[in-house]
């Protein structure tokens, strides 16, 4: 533990993660997945981390998550050091609560107990109380569980309280239910790459709380970092993401949803069954994703497979593809057939006035080749996406992606004199990456690197020709480019 402690203050008086970024320091960094990298994460970004808290996230990580591939909830709960922690911290979360699948009359809340529990959550309404409730927390879902709240009015702020098994539970930050409103313009922001190296990033977090979005949309490669089939280290790497403050901020404000991408599918490039692992190890990878967010689904609930799924935030529908689990390197197909035939049919049934179309690696091929990407595996089926969505004359699709690191927007130009608009921001992380721009790269419209930032869409849904803006935005609330677009543009001739 002494070792730990003293790596952990070693690491605290080398040059910050931002600095680092900006050279290639942090690929060395990147390759270390030990505790002392997540650890090395949290004091960067949490100087006043609790010392006692951190030796006893090492005592989790090493008589339990990181000592057997499968370890889950069941062997922490057996282990005697997570034991007396939760007596002498007098826990009742592990992580949460984090907001998903909101409406006009409510949303999901999503929570992860220190031990089985039952958990209420009361919300305030006008001077008086209603409680809603959720199946018990247990082993078979990693202790997490969601709480539906619905029957509230729209547009509306509503304080909530929650109990463990009866007690109290406080937070350092209030939880605010905001339902969606009626007639108003509707803001989503939206991004990819936090990786660890960004999760923590309060002036990036307070930029997002301060422009007071509906809804955040995470592309891939949030928390998880090339775990591949350590089963118990991807729960641990969950486990480390609910330690951020600004994390816990961000998520007990605005509801999230979430896809993955190589990195928290498996590691980098990584996708579909990989030479040297089962189909055992993607459903088990693909079962801690379910415990660990409040997705309005994930892929097909029969078959156990994928975490794709549509939702509408308003007037606009999302959908979210998983452009990993499906992947045949064989076949080159990126979706798989049953993935790509309901995507048709969302695609064609889509009743909002715009559609997010959300891919984790990028549409285009501009960036390193297309690298991992739809031109390197599957041209053809991006082509039949595309020819689709012209033949119908599907209004208002906007294509955001992730992956490569920056930030970076592309018009892809058609044969028929359309364009789609491609939205990049692979940059919650600040990482460095691939070149921001290229003189080659004559549809780019901008391409910034190493800088945190976030994307935006604000819809205003109720014009005539509704129309979308977005908006680039640095960590300092620099909007860093604007572009706006109305639906007529975004509709095919």
């Amino acid at each position: 533990m002494q070792r730990i402690t003293a790596i952990v203050l070693f690491l605290v008086s080398i040059p910050s993660v931002a600095q680092m970024v900006g050279n290639r320091t942090h690929q060395q960094l990147s390759k270390n997945r030990s505790l002392e990298t997540s650890l090395f994460m949290l004091n960067h970004w949490t100087p006043e981390f609790d010392l006692h808290k951190e030796n006893a996230l090492a005592a989790i990580y090493h008589d339990v998550f990181s000592s057997e591939k499968l370890a889950d909830f069941h062997d922490l709960l057996a282990d005697s050091a997570y034991l007396a922690w939760l007596v002498e911290e007098k826990l009742l979360l592990l992580s949460g609560p984090v907001w998903g699948s909101v409406s006009e009359d409510g949303a999901d809340l999503w929570v992860r107990t220190a031990k089985p529990a039952k958990v209420e959550a009361t919300v305030v309404d006008q001077g008086s109380s209603r409680v809603f409730t959720a199946s018990s927390t247990d082993i078979n879902t990693d202790l997490s569980t969601i709480i539906p709240i619905r029957g509230l009015k729209p547009g509306k702020s509503y304080p909530v309280s929650i109990t463990v098994d009866g007690q109290p539970w406080s937070g350092a930050f209030p939880l605010t239910l905001n339902t969606l409103p009626k007639g108003e313009a509707l803001r989503i922001t939206f991004g990819t790459c936090f990786h660890r190296w960004g999760l923590g990033n309060r002036k990036l977090v307070h930029q997002i709380l301060d422009r007071k979005p509906h809804a955040m949309l995470f592309g891939g490669d949030i928390a998880v970092q090339d775990r591949r089939d350590q089963i118990g280290m991807h729960r641990f790497d969950y486990l480390m993401r609910d330690l951020f403050p600004a994390w816990r901020q961000l998520t007990s404000q605005i509801p999230v949803y979430a896809t993955w991408d190589d990195h928290d599918y498996m590691d980098d490039d990584l996708s579909g069954i990989p030479e040297g692992f089962t189909a055992a190890d993607r459903s088990a990878i693909r079962q801690v994703f379910t415990h660990s967010w409040a997705n309005p689904g994930y892929g097909n609930p029969v078959k156990e497979e994928g975490v794709y799924f549509k939702t509408s935030i308003g007037e606009v529908d999302v959908i979210m593809l998983d452009n990993r689990f499906f992947r045949d390197k064989e076949s080159g197909a990126f979706l798989g057939d049953e993935q790509m035939d309901w995507l048709e049919d969302q695609l064609v049934n889509a009743k909002g006035k715009f559609i997010i179309l959300s891919c984790g690696t990028m549409w285009s091929d501009y960036v390193s080749n297309g690298k991992d990407s739809w031109g390197v595996w599957d041209p053809e089926d991006r082509e039949r996406i595309f020819r689709l969505i012209e033949k119908h004359r599907i209004p208002g699709v906007l294509l955001i992606s992730g992956d490569r690191h920056g930030a970076r927007v592309f018009r892809i130009p058609r044969n028929s004199g359309f364009h789609f608009y491609e939205f990049e921001p692979a940059s919650l992380g600040g990482r460095y990456g691939p070149p921001a721009t290229d003189p080659s790269w004559q549809t780019q419209l901008v391409g910034v690197d190493n800088t945190y930032a976030f994307g935006e869409f604000t819809f205003d849904t109720h014009l005539a020709d509704p129309e979308v803006t977005f908006r680039l935005i640095r960590e300092d609330g620099v909007a860093l480019y604007t572009l706006v677009l109305k639906r007529t543009e975004l509709t095919p001739p």
